[in-house]
């Protein structure tokens, strides 16, 4: 598995690249993490597949905060279903490039120039899976909404969807997760600016 690694200059490789270990496949994790990659699809808003293999990464110390956060779920009949992890650099910068201005500036698509959270495999995308009626959890809004309904201190929801936010976002918290402000299935793990940004393409490195 090679990875290209990031300095602060884009296309500069950082002297440290990182070991083979450091990401880890959340598909291949105990208990069965639940996947909706939706950059794997034509199913997010740019209409596009972005992805070209369904699969989703995250630091090791961050996958493993994430199990747990499941196992928490579990115990309320509730468990975790992801949209994204990992994001390659060149997917961000493709994500700048598809966003309308007001998008851009409202702070749900990040510079490229700067990098995203998501570039450094330490922050996921994701939402609440009801076990038992085995669909989505209902939530003020759904994913990539670049509206207020995604915002995580919106209140004008029904009281099942502002719920299950809080939920979601106090599991999480209990594991060092911080929630974006303006998108609520958005979580940082923490230290996660720390970490290098990344540019490696998982369907490239795969035989």
């Amino acid at each position: 598995m090679g990875f290209l690694v990031l300095s602060g200059t884009f296309g500069s490789p950082a002297a440290n690249p990182l070991r083979d270990s450091d990401l880890v496949d959340l598909s291949r994790l105990q208990p069965l993490v639940r996947l909706d990659l939706r950059y794997a699809t034509p199913n997010n808003f740019t209409g596009q597949r972005l992805y070209k293999t369904p699969r989703a990464y995250l630091l090791k110390n961050t996958a493993d905060a994430l199990l747990r956060v499941e196992t928490s779920l579990q115990r309320h009949g509730f468990g975790l279903l992801i949209y994204d992890a990992y994001r390659p650099h060149r997917i961000t910068k493709a994500l700048f490039d598809q966003a309308t201005p007001e998008e851009r500036l409202g702070g749900y698509v990040a510079d490229p120039s700067k990098g995203s959270r998501h570039n450094r495999g330490c922050a996921v995308d994701l939402t609440l899976w009801d076990l038992k009626k085995q669909h989505i959890a209902l939530m003020p809004s759904g994913f990539d909404d670049f509206s207020e309904r995604a915002h995580s201190n919106w209140s004008q929801g029904p009281r099942e969807a502002l719920q299950n936010r809080e939920r979601l976002r106090a599991a999480m918290a209990k594991e060092g997760f911080t929630q974006l402000p303006n998108e609520w299935w958005h979580f940082d793990d923490r230290d996660c600016d720390r970490q290098p940004l990344l540019d490696w393409v998982w369907w490239e490195s795969q035989p």
